[in-house]
């Protein structure tokens, strides 16, 4: 009997162990550590060019009060890039997958951002609800429409995430199971769709280090309208 295409996404267990908790732990161990020494190795080097690069890219735009949050938001970004690409390996599961994981990581960041601007301009951050010149007919209707869009942010955040990895991991063991069938009977076709596989991969990793990025980048972009 063959298995469902989704069953893939679904929680791991071995022996009834749940292994969600082993997943999220693996990036951490796998990332290299600083050490003691003067001088790091290429891979320490590589890594710590690369998060200052995109802290300083990515705090640019924002003021000084929200560089406290430097650390939150470049740690984030090498965990969710380091599980989208552990996920596509073969015989791995992909936690971002998962909508929970997803809201999980978008609800308390963006509840900290929004606290964040009433605590810090309460008179701005309430202000975002009303645009200036509304009719007065229209401002009930504006506070409610404006209050929706605020509150389905982290919700937007985590199905982009979850919807964008799981379309590329099904296109992938759709192509894969159809070139399985096809191995036998049409070479020719084979080496076709083989090909369209080996794009879609390099693609699916494109996107994997895209998603990572827009998550963060949004996160930031609503630490910017509260600072």
């Amino acid at each position: 009997m063959m298995a469902s295409f989704f069953d893939q996404f679904s929680s791991p267990f071995f022996m009834g162990i749940p292994l969600m908790a082993l997943a999220l732990l693996l990036p951490w161990v796998l990332l290299p550590t600083p050490t003691s020494r003067w001088l790091n190795n290429r891979l320490l080097t590589l890594q710590g060019w690369f998060l200052g690069m995109f802290t300083r890219q990515l705090f640019l735009p924002i003021n000084h009060p929200g560089h406290k949050w430097a650390l939150i938001l470049a740690s984030l970004m090498i965990f969710l890039l380091s599980l989208n690409l552990l996920g596509l390996l073969p015989y791995t599961f992909t936690p971002t997958t998962q909508l929970s994981i997803n809201l999980g990581f978008a609800v308390p960041l963006w509840l900290a951002t929004v606290l964040i601007g009433m605590r810090n301009q309460p008179n701005l951050s309430l202000a975002h609800l009303l645009p200036e010149g509304t009719p007065l007919l229209l401002i009930p209707i504006l506070i409610v429409i404006e209050t929706i869009s605020l509150m389905i942010r982290p919700l937007a955040l985590g199905v982009r995430l979850t919807a964008n990895l799981t379309a590329g991991h099904l296109l992938i063991q759709l192509i894969s199971t159809g070139l399985f069938v096809l191995f036998s009977s049409q070479p020719t076709v084979v080496l076709l769709t083989g090909a369209l596989l080996l794009m879609l991969s390099l693609l699916e990793v494109a996107v994997a280090i895209i998603q990572a990025y827009v998550f963060v980048l949004l996160l930031s972009l609503y630490l910017q309208e509260n600072v």
